[in-house]
Formats: C-alpha cells, sequence, structure tokens
C-alpha cells in the first residue's frame, strides 16, 4: 500500500493512562469505562477514540463519493458511531461491534443509501473492521 499519510500515537499506563501524538495536536489522559472495572476517574478511553474516528472518517468517505457526484452535502450531515467491546464468541479475547447511523438531510432515501453503501466501499475503517488490517507489532529497543 502506497501510505499518503502516518501518525504515531504513544500511550503510556494502558487504558488508565496518558496518550500523546507526535505532533503535539492531541494529549489525552485516559480511563477505564466503570463496565469494563474502571473507577470514578474521568478520561477517554479506546472505543469512544474508534466511535470517534469511525464517524469522522466515514462521513469523509460519504463527502467524497458526494463530491465524485457533483452533489453537496448539508452541514449538519452526521455520522454516529456506537462502538461495543464484549468478548468474542470463539473465545479469542476480546473483539468490537460497530453499528453507524448516518443521517444526510435533504437527499432522497434511494440516493443516501447508495452514498452510504459506496462510502462504505472506500471508508478505510469500514475495510479494517471487516477484513482487518495490516498490523505490524515490534519491539523497541
Amino acid at each position: 500500500m502506497n501510505i499518503l499519510y502516518e501518525t504515531r500515537a504513544r500511550v503510556v499506563g494502558g487504558r488508565a493512562g496518558h496518550a500523546t501524538v507526535e505532533d503535539g495536536a492531541l494529549a489525552l489522559t485516559l480511563a477505564t469505562p466503570r463496565a469494563l472495572g474502571g473507577g470514578e476517574e474521568s478520561g477517554t478511553n479506546p472505543e469512544q477514540l474508534f466511535a470517534t474516528s469511525f464517524a469522522a472518517c466515514f462521513l469523509s468517505a460519504l463527502r467524497f463519493v458526494a463530491n465524485r457526484r457533483r452533489l453537496a452535502l448539508t452541514d449538519d450531515s452526521a455520522v454516529v458511531a456506537a462502538v461495543g467491546i464484549g468478548m468474542r464468541e470463539d473465545g479469542a479475547g476480546f473483539g468490537l461491534q460497530v453499528a453507524l447511523s448516518v443521517s444526510l438531510p435533504g437527499l432522497e432515501p434511494g440516493l443516501a443509501a447508495k452514498l452510504v453503501e459506496e462510502a462504505d466501499q472506500i471508508c478505510p475503517y469500514s475495510h479494517l473492521a471487516r477484513a482487518g488490517a495490516e498490523i505490524r507489532v515490534a519491539i523497541d529497543d
């Protein structure tokens, strides 16, 4: 794959830690949700970040396919991503479940459905969720 953009995030402390990205644009306190055994600490969790990222990426894909058709989406077009975490049915650790809800005001429902289908075919988060991703793991010296 020809990489067009790459970023790096560093996390210390895991789910109850701190996250930063290399360009300094983001710094977060992480906290484990109570449902997963966390306490009263406030902070963001990986599922919230994934939901936010998936929704933003899918809306960008929708805007891309609309633009290819010379259509403009309204400023209040939106995607809501619900991300859940739980034990996989095959017992191989944890898994994620994603549900997307798309709002495309002003578009005829049939056209909106076509745009959603096209966006789903090009969105990298959709690809990741369906087919997995190339993941390389290395240990730093």
